[in-house]
């Protein structure tokens, strides 16, 4: 795959900042919190594991997972498990112009809502509020304060023309931006109607850059029940926002009532609790690596990022 210019010195930039995993001698717990360190040579990976009745799939091994890279084997060199992770979210509003139709940015606020009332945010889980238009704009850094939050919403507005994925790409930026050893499990969650009008880059680029800095993105699109069904008939599986979503790690939630609302904040927050974290040696070249991550077991299904980026790393 080829970037241009300005994405690939993006990629540098958020992979300078991005943490990797730590070695370890020690045999990993589910109370255990995942080390970090930056490093020229580890690939993280965060991933969902689920069994055939799509319940998660609890108390899986290092040695449970086969991570292949373009159809060659590696060796994990790091894993993490906890089934009550703290989750770092940062909440990214569309404010286009098409937000203003059927009281799209209300429903979208509403949205948010749900998926905050899934946080705990007086047990550790941190949010975010970010807005974009042509420009990203910090509504609200990463805090627990309820209210503090909720201000923010109220400041989302309607603007202009939509630049999603650039917005994507520098809201991943900030939420990679952690310190060493913070065992939250971070997000983006986008706030959408899906109309991108105005975008420097491509959604796979976007992909690329946030796959990269492992950091899922899931993305909530608000529509009309009208629109959700033209959506379903049109094949979203095949559309670009689940392609980007699906290729970070994350999905696509197309919501039209408040129900299907909880039910995707709900699935969002639960997911990223339960994520396994693992990590492998890189190998020496540059470009796009395919990555395919599976259990032994066939009964169970995996999702994570789709690949990552070889070689864009300048070193620690």
């Amino acid at each position: 795959m080829t970037t241009c210019p300005a994405v690939s010195a993006a990629l540098t930039v958020l992979l300078v900042c991005a943490p990797s995993f730590a070695s370890s001698q020690q045999p990993s717990s589910e109370t255990q919190r995942p080390t970090f360190r930056s490093a020229v040579d580890l690939v993280s990976i965060a991933a969902v594991v689920r069994d055939r009745h799509g319940r998660f799939a609890h108390n899986l091994r290092k040695e449970d997972f086969v991570v292949q890279e373009g159809g060659t084997p590696r060796t994990i060199v790091d894993f993490h498990a906890d089934d009550n992770a703290p989750v770092r979210m940062a909440l990214l509003f569309d404010v286009s112009g098409s937000m203003r139709m059927a009281a799209r940015l209300d429903d979208a606020r509403q949205a948010a809502r749900q998926v905050l009332s899934a946080l705990r945010l007086a047990g550790g889980d941190e949010a975010a509020v970010f807005s974009f238009d042509m420009n990203l704009q910090s509504l609200q850094p990463f805090t627990s304060d309820p209210g503090a939050i909720e201000s923010a919403l109220s400041r989302v507005t309607p603007y202009g023309q939509t630049s999603l994925y650039d917005a994507v790409a520098q809201t991943a930026r900030r939420v990679a931006d952690t310190r060493s050893g913070d065992p939250h499990r971070r997000a983006v969650v986008v706030l959408t109607d899906g109309m991108d009008t105005s975008s420097l880059m491509k959604p796979e680029e976007v992909a690329a850059l946030s796959s990269a800095i492992e950091v899922p993105v899931y993305v909530m699109t608000v529509v009309s029940d009208v629109d959700r069904d033209a959506i379903g008939r049109a094949g979203v599986q095949e559309s670009t926002l689940r392609t980007l979503a699906r290729q970070t790690g994350g999905d696509l939630f197309v919501t039209s009532a408040p129900a299907h609302e909880s039910i995707a904040a709900r699935q969002i927050v639960d997911e990223l609790r339960h994520q396994y974290l693992l990590a492998f040696n890189a190998e020496p070249g540059t470009g796009w690596r395919p990555l395919s991550i599976k259990t032994r077991d066939r009964d169970l299904t995996v999702r994570a990022r789709s690949g990552y980026t070889a070689g864009a790393r300048t070193g620690s």
